[in-house]
């Protein structure tokens, strides 16, 4: 998941994460992070399904034609 990063580099960056917004912000960034990945995963099914229905209506056309 985090690549060639030992477990130095990632205490590392979590301090300087602390550091530069505080502990009280840290919860809210989290949660921010969390629904933005939600919405990206919604976004990405939905385009995932109009592809895949795109593709059914192709074959169908296709197959009347035969």
């Amino acid at each position: 998941m985090f690549g060639n990063l030992g477990a130095g580099e990632i205490i590392l960056i979590l301090l300087v994460v602390l550091i530069l917004f505080g502990a009280k912000k840290i919860p809210e960034l989290a949660k921010g992070l969390g629904k933005g990945m939600s919405e990206f995963k919604k976004g990405l099914k939905e385009v995932e399904n109009e592809i895949k229905d795109a593709d059914k209506k192709e074959d169908t056309k296709t197959d009347n034609k035969s």
